[in-house]
């Protein structure tokens, strides 16, 4: 018997075991911007963007002080948040050279434009805002044609300067 999952499924929250809470939290707090909604000594701690009550778990539970697990392994390949606007997109990558965070890619999928980094622990992070829908690619049979091309750094960047002041 087939099953579908009902279209209203979304994804609650990712947890993610990081060696040090604070050096997490000056990451995706401080840079990323998101808020801290409760906080367990330095053992955990829980954020999230808008007031949810979180989107992203950090914990130190099984891994404080531990280094990165060895890129050539099994797990999670990364955390995908999805940014409202492209000038949203936009401010988090002027807030990360600011930061001098360093990027470990770009790209224009066709349907979304997204940065790619990795977190201080080496989790992986893809920030990005999806495309209208009506811009995504499709080919002459209407199927779906996502891509990995080059992202203009620059023209995502005139969307600060074309909107209202960060």
């Amino acid at each position: 018997m087939s099953y579908t999952i009902p279209p209203q499924t979304h994804i609650g929250h990712v947890h993610l075991k990081v060696s040090d809470l604070d050096r997490a939290l000056s990451f995706y707090k401080g840079i990323l911007g998101f808020e801290l909604t409760q906080k367990f000594g330095d053992s955990a701690a829980f954020i999230s963007a808008g007031g949810y009550h979180h989107h992203i778990g950090l914990n130190t539970w099984f891994s404080k002080n531990a280094p990165p697990p060895p890129r050539h392994s099994t797990g999670l390949y990364h955390t995908a948040v999805v940014y409202p606007t492209r000038r949203d997109l936009a401010v988090v990558l002027q807030r990360l050279i600011d930061a001098k965070y360093p990027l470990t890619g770009t790209a224009d999928h066709g349907v979304s434009e997204a940065l790619y980094l990795d977190d201080p622990d080496g989790n992986g992070v893809e920030l990005y805002w999806d495309k209208p829908k009506e811009m995504w690619p499709y080919d002459p049979a209407g199927n779906l044609q996502m891509v990995t091309e080059h992202l203009d750094i620059e023209n995502l960047l005139e969307e600060i300067k074309a909107g209202s002041p960060v």
